[in-house]
């Protein structure tokens, strides 16, 4: 088991924008928080997560700037990329990653501004 590999494979991922495939990453306990808004626990509440901003994007891209692993912790500086009807949005994220000993991920916390994401859709 290699986290920072998980954790890469999983951003590498986010390209193909299929929710159901970023969901099998995740134990089934797992929480994903973004940070501005409540947490969801579970596989299938992060799949309804991540296509509730994956659906309506027409192209998408973790792109990772920074990565350090201490541990099963993963810290990565990203730069998310989307573009939702024809307008691209870039988000500057800082994401945590707990990776479990048997390679799925326990928790997933993104901590960006949400109103840069929201104002970029307007």
């Amino acid at each position: 088991m290699n986290p920072e590999k998980i954790v890469r494979d999983f951003c590498a991922a986010a390209s193909r924008r299929d929710a159901a495939e970023l969901a099998a990453y995740f134990s089934d306990d797992a929480v994903y928080h973004n940070i501005p808004v409540d947490p969801v626990r579970g596989p299938e509440a992060i799949r309804k997560v991540l296509e509730s901003f994956l659906g309506p994007a027409s192209n998408t891209e973790f792109e990772i700037r920074g990565l350090a692993v201490q541990g099963r912790l993963v810290l990565t500086e990203r730069i998310d990329r989307f573009v939702v009807n024809g307008k691209p949005v870039v988000l500057p994220v800082m994401g945590a990653f707990e990776v479990r000993p048997d390679g799925k991920i326990s928790a997933w916390r993104d901590y960006f501004d949400l109103a840069q994401f929201t104002k970029q859709l307007a």
